[in-house]
């Protein structure tokens, strides 16, 4: 009950403000102008993450945690908030604002919460020492990117880092972790606030100080929550996380493959890819959301299962991965090697039946 309060009192606080944050942000000009790159035909707000940052705050408050944890939260978060809102109003250069990603994950370093050790299936557990810094500030920026990337249709970022919160609430739960209940919670309830003006056709957007933040705050508790690291367990943030992981990893791919730099924009990610296929801006949307829960439920399967079952959801999920970036031509269209296969093998025997 008290964290279905939490849930419901930070999307009431997300539901009241948002109206008066679009309203504020066009009368300062603060939108999103229309380009060649964008999906989206009018200037539209980006002080998503403004909505974001009050209602979970505001959520904090109402809980009141007393983790020493909630310290670098709340600090990391005003910080990447800043850094994204910023960046949304002067359109910050790339390495500035991978800066101020950096002293945001430094600050959670900063009060201990690090990736100690990791426990090998068979071997020595390998303890990280000084390394576990740059280890948890690169893990920390990795997420907080994969989510910003996704950002890239009306609804999509936000209800994709609710599937994902979901997930990292329920493993909380099995875990008995009030603290990340509790933050995962109040997350939720403001995303989804925030979510019946951002779908499509959506009145406002994350901008980055939105999607900054809630890939930082989604980081945060992907690391608390899985802190001292096994092997196995080391893959379970990543399945939760695997569509904005695939879009990313899979844009640097096919950016170096093109001779590009890696942080060059493109209208080749994932989203676009489904709209290219003929989908429709909000059936591309929900198909993504599908995608998503699909590896959220895969992650609490392999969370739960026995050392064979992990190795079985593992090589599911890779070839599921591997159809997706084959199927929707998300390195290069040219790209089929597994899907070749199966042809080659369905006009085999189809060949072989007509003889």
């Amino acid at each position: 009950m008290y964290t279905l309060l939490l849930i419901i009192f930070s999307m009431i606080v997300s539901l009241i403000l948002t109206p008066i944050v679009i309203k504020v942000s066009h009368k300062l000009g603060i939108v999103d102008q229309p380009n060649f790159r964008k999906v989206h035909t009018t200037p539209i707000s980006v002080l998503g993450g403004t909505v974001v940052l009050l209602s979970f705050l505001l959520g904090i408050w109402l809980g009141h945690p007393i983790e020493t944890e909630v310290k670098p939260l709340i600090i990391g978060a005003v910080l990447i908030y800043l850094v994204g809102l910023i960046d949304d109003i002067y359109d910050l250069k790339p390495v500035l604002k991978l800066l101020g990603q950096v002293i945001a994950a430094i600050v959670v370093v900063y009060y201990g919460v690090t990736i100690d050790f990791i426990s090998l299936p068979i071997g020595p557990t390998i303890h990280f020492g000084v390394l576990s810094i740059p280890i948890t500030v690169i893990w920390i920026v990795a997420i907080t990117n994969a989510i910003n990337l996704i950002d890239g249709l009306d609804g999509l970022a936000s209800g994709v880092s609710m599937i994902a919160l979901m997930t990292i609430g329920f493993i909380a739960i099995l875990q008995a972790n009030i603290f990340i209940i509790m933050i995962c919670s109040v997350l939720i309830g403001a995303l989804l606030g925030f979510l019946f003006f951002n779908f499509h056709p959506a009145k406002i957007f994350l901008g980055d100080s939105g999607a900054l933040l809630v890939g930082f705050i989604v980081g945060f508790l992907s690391l608390l929550g899985f802190k001292n690291i096994t092997f196995v367990s080391l893959f379970f943030p990543i399945v939760i996380l695997a569509v904005p992981f695939i879009d990313t990893l899979f844009a640097m791919i096919r950016r170096v493959k093109k001779g590009q730099h890696i942080m060059q924009a493109d209208k080749s990610h994932l989203h676009h890819k489904f709209l290219e296929l003929g989908y429709t801006h909000r059936q591309t949307v929900l198909l993504i959301y599908s995608i998503a829960i699909l590896f959220s439920l895969s992650s609490i399967i392999l969370y739960l299962s026995q050392p064979w079952g992990v190795l079985m959801m593992l090589i599911l999920i890779l070839i599921t991965i591997e159809l997706i970036v084959e199927f929707t031509g998300l390195i290069d269209d040219d790209y089929r090697p597994l899907l070749k296969l199966i042809e080659n093998k369905e006009r085999h025997k189809e060949d072989r039946h007509e003889s």
